[in-house]
């Protein structure tokens, strides 16, 4: 039916979308006032905006979980693993969408009037405790998108600073490894070395020798000690070549091993680079303040809607919506005296009658009553009729019951 005095506008679909995302009755907006539509849209945008800030947040913070470790300076995109995080960002955002939903839909408004009384207050408690979890949730991954380029500068100097330390610790606990194999090899290069000063030692008194006099005595000599010097030497290396072929492999592959371990330790390092310790460095780099306004900021939007509905006062579309639900109780049979009893607590509580179920139950009742009623009078009647055959013929009776 039209109205002469006020005509709704026509809701857009937008609009409508919005309504829905606030839990409301998008039946009784559309014959609501324009400032109706207005508040619940407004409210579904709060709750879509919590809904996609959540999924940004979630993904995010996913993507930092699972991206390949390296230095936290290195760029590019890790294909797979954002494609991973879209999804789950999607799924996340679509939960706390649902959630925010549910409250925002389950939570009253109170007692009508903008005053948001300690009662109010109390019973939306739980609620309120669930948008604090989800504000501070969405905020973490958030602060820690917003101080990036901070972060990673920070991280990175970490990241230095650990490797390095991991080296030396590394190298000291080989260190001692290494050093027993080089004073075996220094042995055996000392022991050489003495044969080999000594060979050119006689080779130059030899030399010395030829020169200025002809080969004599002495030369001879001098030739002989050289050639046997020599064979000392050729002795000795052959000697010694197994071990020392044996000490160069053991630190060849000592060497190998120190180089894999100080690989481990810059993945080691490199695994600082991870959500708790970016959440670590934000809080660091911003301080307290900042980080606290942030989260603040999210509290904000996500408890508005909480304390929106409870400082609503109420409008046409609250009592359309009440007179509604009257009219389908009303239907069903349904009928409630508010107020009605105290419990012993002394609180009052509503009477809940329903007539439909207590009209069923008034007809099994009188059901089983007539039934009762007929069973009674067959059982009467039935008498009456053997009572007769008895005074009738007595006799044979009294032979049927020997």
């Amino acid at each position: 039916m039209k109205r002469e005095y006020y005509e709704s506008p026509k809701p857009g679909k937008i609009m409508q979308w919005l309504w829905k995302a606030a839990g409301s009755d998008g039946y009784i907006l559309k014959k609501s006032t324009y400032s109706d539509q207005v508040k619940y849209a407004c409210l579904g945008g709060i709750v879509v905006a919590t809904g996609f800030m959540a999924a940004m947040a979630g993904g995010y913070a996913i993507y930092t979980i699972f991206e390949p470790k390296g230095s936290a300076l290195d760029g590019g995109v890790h294909t797979s693993t954002a494609i991973m995080s879209c999804i789950f960002g999607v799924i996340w955002g679509l939960i706390i969408f649902n959630i925010d939903r549910f409250i925002v839909a389950a939570t009253g408004k109170g007692d009508g009037t903008e005053a948001i009384t300690l009662q109010e207050f109390t019973n939306s408690l739980p609620r309120i405790v669930m948008g604090l979890v989800i504000a501070i949730t969405i905020s973490k991954p958030m602060e820690i998108r917003m101080f990036k380029s901070e972060i990673d500068a920070e991280l990175h100097q970490e990241q230095l600073e650990k490797r390095k330390a991991y080296e030396i610790a590394t190298k000291a606990n080989y260190e001692a490894r290494f050093n027993a194999i080089d004073v075996e090899i220094e042995k055996i290069e000392q022991e050489r070395n003495k044969l080999l000063d000594r060979l050119t030692e006689v080779e130059s008194q030899y030399t010395e020798e030829v020169r200025i006099v002809r080969p004599g005595p002495k030369a001879a000599a001098l030739k002989e000690l050289m050639d046997s010097l020599g064979e000392k030497l050729k002795t000795f290396d052959k000697d010694k070549k197994a071990e020392l072929d044996r000490l160069t492999s053991e630190r060849l592959k000592l060497t190998q091993e120190l180089d894999s371990e100080l690989a481990k330790n810059q993945e080691v390092a490199n695994g600082l680079d991870g959500l708790l310790e970016r959440i670590k460095l934000a809080h660091e780099i911003a301080g307290d303040l900042i980080t606290f306004f942030i989260t603040l900021l999210f509290v904000v939007i996500e408890l508005t809607p909480i304390f929106f509905k409870m400082m609503l006062i109420k409008s046409p579309y609250d009592f359309m919506s009440d007179n509604i639900k009257e009219l389908i109780r009303a239907e069903e049979g349904i009928q409630i005296k508010y107020e009605y009893y105290k419990d012993k607590k002394g609180q009052e509580r509503n009477l809940v009658i329903n007539h439909q179920v207590k009209r069923r139950i008034d007809e099994k009742i009188a059901l089983m009553a007539a039934q009762t009623e007929l069973s009674d009078y067959i059982i009467e009647k039935w008498k009456e009729r053997e009572k007769k055959n008895i005074n009738e013929n007595i006799d044979a009776y009294i032979s049927e019951s020997k």
